[in-house]
């Protein structure tokens, strides 16, 4: 089974090499906005045009009005005009589909630094070539896949707080899923316990903002001190950035670890996950930031991804399935339930357990196909009602 796979890894670039992964990202950002402006003004006219006919008239003026351009991969700048012609294309079918349109915007100076390159690409154990640049060290070794084991498509560089970063996209082969594994898992979702497996699993919350917190609203205040566009000023932005980077990495961690535990590691036949109304938890006041910190909807889209790798079905419960009120032994259904409460106790059967616990045991007897959803003895075995 072939599949699309991207690999990203940390760059350790020369300063040389530093300055040519600017011009190229600006390169990209002045090539886009001249494609998205020159679209705009041609729809204005009631003019039509597409990739292939920019790209000719854009050829045809830049030795004139941008004869720097000469100096960046032309990859580059093929690529962009993809960009906006796909930009446009989802523009449209949005539109049609009665969905929030979102129509393309132009990049901005000093944003996110990206271009993505084609072409004559090769990767080594500790390093990549990139079309006239050459090759650029690679900070960790043997991460990024052989070409001799995958097809390389293209890869992306970007920037985040001052470090450099390449993605390789590939198309690589995957091992067919095996086949008679009847392992059903059930993953329950919390704040104080980030994901609790049916099978006892756990993994904390690391809480990435609020541990930072403080450091961060101290970084703030000193970058509000500062006088805009001064030598102190880019400083405190670089280290604002540097945080925020920390945040999104220890997040980034903690729902692979979680998502690469339940597919790659287990292997079950079945996921049930919960579907979590995360626009309505937001609203409260108390937990909105909190929620924010843990990151569920990414979470669930990399278990579902993952888990097309290896041929497993995930299922999303019912949003309004009470899994925390249910109990996992008998299947009475507990008319409320206080958050307060850590530990579910049954009145009918006495059953005593962590309430999350409880939730993703009754989460995996959703499956229809469970024969005891891996219930352990002392619990018995059986579905919890709906």
């Amino acid at each position: 089974m072939q599949t699309l796979r991207a690999y990203k890894t940390e760059l350790d670039p020369t300063n040389k090499q530093r300055s040519a992964f600017v011009q190229c990202a600006g390169a990209a950002r002045f090539v886009f906005n001249w494609a998205l402006a020159d679209r705009q003004f041609r729809y204005g006219d009631g003019l039509k045009t597409n990739m292939y006919e920019q790209k000719r008239r854009f050829n045809e003026i830049k030795r004139v009005d941008a004869p720097w351009l000469y100096s960046v991969p032309y990859a580059l700048q093929e690529q962009e005009f993809r960009n906006v012609d796909q930009a446009f294309k989802n523009f449209f079918r949005r539109v049609k589909a009665g969905q929030k349109p979102g129509y393309p915007k132009f990049k901005r100076h000093g944003g996110h630094k990206k271009f993505t390159l084609r072409g004559s690409i090769h990767i080594e154990d500790n390093r990549v070539k990139l079309p006239r640049i050459g090759w650029v060290r690679l900070r960790e070794r043997s991460y990024l896949p052989s070409e001799t084991t995958v097809k390389l498509l293209s890869v992306s560089i970007s920037e985040k707080a001052g470090r450099w970063f390449v993605s390789a996209q590939v198309r690589e082969e995957m091992p067919d899923p095996q086949s008679g594994n009847t392992l059903v898992i059930g993953v329950d979702f919390g704040l104080k316990t980030l994901a609790v497996l049916s099978n006892g699993k756990t993994f904390e919350n690391p809480h990435a903002l609020i541990v930072e917190q403080r450091e961060l609203a101290r970084l703030q205040r000193e970058l509000a001190r500062r006088k805009k566009g001064g030598a102190n000023w880019y400083k405190t932005k670089a280290k604002v950035a540097r945080c925020y980077a920390r945040i999104a990495n220890v997040r980034r961690h903690v729902l692979h670890d979680i998502s690469h535990y339940c597919t790659a590691t287990l292997k079950p036949k079945t996921i049930v996950l919960e579907d979590l109304n995360v626009s309505g938890m937001m609203k409260n006041r108390h937990l909105s930031k909190a929620i924010s910190d843990v990151g569920f909807a990414e979470l669930r889209r990399e278990i579902e991804y993952k888990a097309a790798w290896h041929g497993i079905e995930v299922i999303i419960a019912d949003m309004w399935y009470a899994s925390s009120k249910t109990c996992s032994r008998c299947g009475h259904k507990r008319e409320t339930l206080k958050l307060s409460e850590r530990t579910f106790v049954c009145p009918v059967c006495g059953l005593e357990i962590d309430r999350d616990r409880n939730a993703a045991l009754n989460l995996a007897a959703l499956d229809e196909g469970a024969n005891g959803p891996g219930l352990s003895a002392e619990l018995g075995c059986g579905k919890a009602l709906l």
